[in-house]
């Protein structure tokens, strides 16, 4: 199987595209810290990760300055201090050489210790800052950019600062062959966990054990564990669009709702399967199934480019409004996937390389009864394609499938 991965090319890709977007102004990037206490993964903020492919270095810097008259120095990547007594404990980093430029793509590395003075020398020649980090709103800490932009305004008369916190979403927006190729990766993935949860599935057992199942499947296919905490919700579990106790012994005649995806190279799926744990519907879980599969249907033929999350939303809403079962339906029809589950969002209709979720759902606490059934899809030129048609969904092939083995 090739390998998918993204190169060095096209992250300097995005970056000349986004340095056009700047036009004169300068953008800043931040990775953001970690913290030294964490047990958990260190993962740079969705941004800096997209523009850089740089994963592992807490506290890096992107500047751009695509009005630099020396053309080396329109991207510069800063990076903290070596610290060999840190470095014992987390990890050997690279002294600036050539070997730290070509492991990170950069003609232009620094240490974090220059950025004061390069940065100022930049913003003196601009006068324009431009905000790319997501604004932040009243009750939360000013974005990083815009915190050392007012700075640099205090000390330099006469620069401006200006948002366009939007140019970045629409690039991440749009993916490349090659993202759509690791979020297919993460899917395939995905579908070697739910195979896993048909063949494991039983009363009796609990909803961690089918979590279990899935996710090891997904770290014996090529990936480290699930692009997010995976939902197993059985009963009335089901009926609770986040649940993650994941708890409850699952009961003979319960409908199991499993919302999961692989993580792969920074991507993820995001499937959701509602299956029976006898390995049967019966005919009022059959009735809700049916319902919300044609709305699924029916919204993913709704995918194309010129469409919108909520047009999408319009056509599955119908669907199971006229059923009789629009209050029962609690959340909107799905999002953009990508380096976040809950990826960015720019305003506008979709463009082809977009890739949503299509999940509609009916939830009835009062039977104990939840179904939401949802696929990956990537807009093409013409409308769409599934990126996870081989996981099934109809119940017909459930049944089938959970037979089998």
């Amino acid at each position: 199987m090739s390998d998918p991965r993204i190169a060095h090319s096209e992250f300097a890709s995005r970056r000349a595209k986004l340095g056009t977007a700047l036009k004169k102004s300068i953008g800043v990037l931040f990775a953001g810290e970690h913290d030294p206490e964490s047990l958990a993964d260190y993962r740079p903020h969705p941004h800096f990760e997209y523009l850089t492919g740089v994963v592992d270095e807490p506290g890096a810097v992107l500047v751009l300055d695509p009005g630099a008259p020396v053309e080396a120095r329109r991207e510069m990547l800063f990076l903290r201090p070596l610290n060999p007594e840190v470095e014992k404990w987390d990890g050997y980093r690279l002294e600036v050489s050539k070997a730290l430029r070509d492991a990170t793509g950069f003609k232009a590395v620094f240490r974090t210790t220059h950025l004061p003075r390069f940065l100022g020398e930049a913003a003196r020649r601009a006068r324009s800052l431009a905000c790319l980090h997501p604004l932040a709103t009243h009750d939360q800490p000013v974005s990083p950019d815009l915190a050392l932009f007012h700075k640099l305004a205090e000390r330099i008369p006469g620069t401006e600062i200006v948002e366009r916190t939007d140019a970045v979403a629409r690039l991440r927006s749009i993916k490349s062959a090659r993202e759509v190729a690791m979020i297919q990766r993460a899917v395939d993935i995905t579908a070697a966990g739910f195979n896993a949860a048909f063949a494991a599935v039983r009363p009796g057992m609990s909803e961690f054990d089918v979590q279990e199942a899935v996710e090891h499947a997904y770290r014996t296919n090529g990936s480290r564990g699930p692009a997010f905490g995976t939902i197993v919700g059985s009963g009335i579990n089901s009926t609770v669009l986040h649940y993650r106790a994941n708890d409850r012994v699952i009961a003979d005649g319960d409908l199991i709702c499993i919302d999961s995806g692989a993580g792969f190279g920074g991507y993820g799926g995001d499937i959701t399967r509602t299956i029976p744990a006898n390995g049967t519907f019966t005919k009022r879980q059959k009735e809700i199934y049916s319902i919300v599969l044609r709305a699924l249907e029916a919204a993913t033929e709704a995918v194309k480019p010129g469409a919108t999350i909520t047009s999408i939303d319009r056509v599955a809403r119908a669907i199971i409004t006229k059923a009789g079962y629009g209050d029962f339906y609690i959340h909107g029809i799905g999002h953009h996937l990508g380096l976040e589950t809950h990826d960015v969002t720019p305003a506008g209709s979709l463009r082809p390389g977009a890739v949503v979720t299509v999940e509609p759902g009916i939830y009835l606490p009062d039977e104990a009864l939840g179904v939401r059934i949802e696929d990956d899809v990537v807009v093409t030129k013409s409308g769409y394609r599934n990126l996870s048609a081989k996981i099934p969904k109809s119940i017909t092939a459930i049944e089938r499938r959970m037979k089998s083995v």
